[in-house]
């Protein structure tokens, strides 16, 4: 039997180092790619091999590709480009369109490659009427702009196309993984969703939102990941997600593990809606980043009900409760330095606290 080696792409991203440390309590080789220079670099765990390149470079992927005859590999291609602005946006479409092609004709040339994990986006899926639950689909193409919204879901996409077609097409050997929002501690780049998580516990969001979101613990994406990597079947999508939360449940959640403040009172979606068109239109003016868009708003209000049954049967996938998962994310803010003021200033559960 040889050896195996696993290959990381964005491994110095949220998910993609919780993958890498999924792989590395197993006892796995894990080798990562990174952008050159990339500042992230030093989060990624010291056993794992770093190699510098760029999705959009196929020339610079040999390098990360290569291993000794003696070696196979399993690809888990985490890397993407992230926005929550849902306008066009090029160079989005050549990270994670483009990119992923270049991916897939790695993986080809390479008849040492066992199998590729592509991490898709539950946003990629066409979105289904409220009061249904989503499921996995078999088409992603063509882009539906009324079920499919933002530039980084159709992205996703049309990559998560060009993955399925190359299985049926090319003999690609992968399979797709589909992850909700991500939650959880490690978030060194501090995402949206830790941003609002900072927000809320430094007090400054007096006024919340009605809707809900649909957020998954990191740590259980990542385990996700790496049993598509073990248990996936070829050409087959698995969505990753959790039962749906409001911004009011989290809000509270976190008051519980940390006594920070909760805002005053939360907006109907409706007037939610209206006041990001102000702010956006007060934006244009003043060149700043808007409060809240319309967009954000969007994604509080969509169908957000996602079924991970398949995943649950076929991968083992599980997720733990957003109690848990608030808990220890409050606790790293915290130990971070990224918390001004506690409110109440309690100690949480496992000694942390000011």
């Amino acid at each position: 039997m040889k050896n195996r080696v696993y290959l990381v792409t964005g491994a110095a991203g949220f998910l993609g180092s919780h993958v890498c440390d999924e792989l590395l309590a197993r006892g796995d080789r894990v080798r990562a790619l990174v952008l050159p220079g990339d500042k992230a670099m030093k989060y990624i765990p010291a056993q794992v091999e770093i190699v510098e390149g760029d999705l959009c470079d196929v020339e610079s992927l040999e390098r990360f590709f290569r291993v000794s005859p003696t070696e196979e590999s399993i690809v888990i291609h985490c890397a993407s480009m992230v926005t929550t602005n849902a306008e066009y946006n090029q160079k989005l479409m050549d990270v994670n369109v483009g990119g992923t092609k270049n991916m897939i004709d790695k993986c080809l040339e390479h008849p040492e490659c066992q199998k590729m994990v592509y991490v898709s986006s539950t946003g990629a899926i066409p979105e289904a009427p409220k009061g249904t639950v989503i499921r996995e689909v078999e088409q992603f193409t063509p882009i539906d702009e009324e079920r499919q919204v933002g530039c980084y879901s159709q992205s996703k996409a049309m990559a998560t196309q060009e993955v399925l077609d190359a299985c049926r097409t090319r003999g690609l050997k992968a399979c797709v993984v589909h992850p909700s929002g991500i939650l959880g501690p490690k978030d060194y780049a501090i995402g949206e969703t830790t941003g609002t998580v900072i927000k809320i516990m430094n007090g400054k969001m007096p006024v919340g939102m009605g809707g809900s979101f649909n957020l998954c613990d990191v740590r259980d994406l990542a385990y996700g990941c790496v049993a598509a990597a073990d248990k996936g079947r070829i050409g087959e999508c698995y969505i990753l997600g959790n039962k749906e939360v409001t911004l009011k449940e989290v809000c509270q959640m976190l008051h519980d593990a940390s006594g920070c403040k909760t805002p005053y009172f939360y907006v109907p979606i409706k007037m939610a809606y209206v006041l990001a068109a102000q702010m956006e239109k007060k934006a244009k003016k003043t060149g700043e980043k808007p409060m809240m868009t319309k967009f954000a708003v969007y994604n509080l209000a969509r169908n957000n009900q996602f079924d991970s049954s398949k995943a649950e049967r076929e991968l083992g996938y599980h997720t733990r409760p957003y109690e848990e998962t608030l808990r220890d994310e409050a606790q790293w803010l915290l130990k971070e330095g990224y918390i001004e003021i506690v409110a109440a200033a309690q100690p949480m559960p496992g000694g942390a606290g000011r």
